[in-house]
């Protein structure tokens, strides 16, 4: 820890230069998370939430580690890329937040104020966490090597836990069934083969002229149309896609933009607000807006709030994620490691969250639900992803989050 912390520290003063602001190779995301989800940069550095730009993009992986890449001459091809504080932190605080949302969902039908405070959180976790995985993957052309660490990062994790999650499934719900379905992710794997399509359609992005109102066009055709299949995950990957394209668009400076003292001095007041809105609309808001994962229709409304409700959540998003990384340590912090765990942290915290639905730890303990229990079941839910982003829980899953596979591939000249 004291090793990684010195290295941000180093990378805070070349950041004063903003010569590293000005680099999108400098952490990976896999997939956020999810790092974002979104670990499928090297077995040095990946993040779930963030294996997105070369091997040093979070998409699946963020190690902590610098990763090298080639600068504008000799010595700056011979100088490794250092990772950012503000980003690990980024990720982690988001993993965090995204892991105590999942606890709070067995809990909300009895309590107002959690569902209130709920709505806030699912409005921007997953948006943050996808934003800083298309801003990491602005560098993604196509190439064989970053082709082989989406498919190690992003893809082979993907038919590891979609398995795992199955058998839980089967072994949890009674009767017992086993289906596994590649097709069809369940609960939090949808993000990585999200990640997976995003990643791949950069090039495309990259190319077009306007590409975040082609985007959320794309959403909010995607709203409406009940047709559309839920194999892959599709309404997700199509409705969440603006959030992707907008990091793909962002540069260093709108980081920087938001992490003024302004911008910090506003966001307490703009979370006030949000939390006093949810807490008057929750009894009649259905949560499946936040999940972006149906239509309006399948909602049972008119299809005309499709749209609607995607481009208000579009911007409410936007506003509460810019207010969330305005608080975001730019400085390496004792958590800052942890960042670059935080595919690990994102894939396993499920299996704890699922796991004690299944044993029935929340309707054989009706005092969860009691603030005092609400209280108990956040601090250990933030405890666990912490620990599940830890570098020996890393290296523990490496074979499943950041597999090698040399032999799989042809070896580049």
């Amino acid at each position: 820890m004291v090793q990684a912390s010195q290295g941000y520290e180093k990378a805070s003063g070349s950041r004063n230069g903003r010569r590293e602001s000005a680099n999108p190779a400098v952490a990976n995301a896999s997939g956020a998370v999810a790092d974002t989800p979104p670990d499928p940069n090297g077995p040095a550095a990946r993040t779930a939430v963030a294996d997105t730009a070369e091997k040093s993009v979070p998409a699946a992986k963020t190690g902590s580690e610098a990763s090298p890449e080639a600068g504008s001459g000799q010595q700056a091809a011979a100088r490794p890329k250092r990772r950012e504080a503000f980003f690990d932190n980024a990720k982690y605080l988001a993993i965090v937040l995204v892991a105590v949302a999942h606890s709070w969902e067995p809990l909300m039908d009895g309590s107002r104020a959690t569902k209130a405070l709920y709505m806030v959180v699912y409005t921007f976790h997953m948006p943050a966490f996808i934003i800083i995985s298309g801003y990491f993957s602005r560098s993604f052309t196509a190439t064989p090597r970053q082709l082989k660490r989406l498919v190690t990062g992003v893809a082979v994790p993907y038919i590891v836990f979609e398995t795992a999650y199955s058998l839980l499934r089967w072994a949890g719900e009674k009767p017992h069934h086993l289906s596994v379905s590649l097709q069809d992710p369940w609960f939090l794997t949808w993000f990585l083969i999200a990640l997976f399509v995003w990643r791949l359609t950069t090039p495309l992005w990259r190319a077009i002229r306007h590409p975040l109102p082609v985007a959320l066009v794309v959403a909010m055709l995607a709203s409406f149309c009940p047709s559309i299949s839920g194999d892959l995950a599709l309404p997700r990957v199509l409705q969440f896609l603006p959030y992707f394209v907008l990091g793909l668009c962002l540069k260093p400076e709108h980081f920087r933009l938001v992490r003024r003292r302004e911008v910090r001095l506003l966001s307490a007041p703009v979370f006030l607000c949000a939390v006093a809105f949810s807490y008057g609309i929750a009894p009649r808001f259905a949560s499946g807006w936040l999940y972006h994962n149906t239509s309006a229709e399948d909602l049972g409304q008119a299809w005309w709030t499709g749209p609607a409700m995607q481009l208000g959540l579009f911007a409410c998003s936007l506003a509460l994620t810019a207010c969330f990384l305005s608080w975001v340590p730019s400085r390496p912090m004792w958590f800052t490691v942890l960042g670059a765990g935080t595919i690990c942290g994102y894939l396993l915290h499920g299996f704890l969250i699922k796991g004690a639905g299944f044993a029935g730890v929340f309707d054989d303990h009706p005092w969860l639900s009691a603030p005092a229990g609400e209280v108990v079941v956040t601090l250990l839910a933030a405890v666990a992803v912490t620990l599940l982003c830890s570098p020996p829980v890393r290296r523990a899953f490496r074979w499943a989050v950041e597999p090698d596979m040399a032999w799989a591939f042809r070896t580049q000249e």
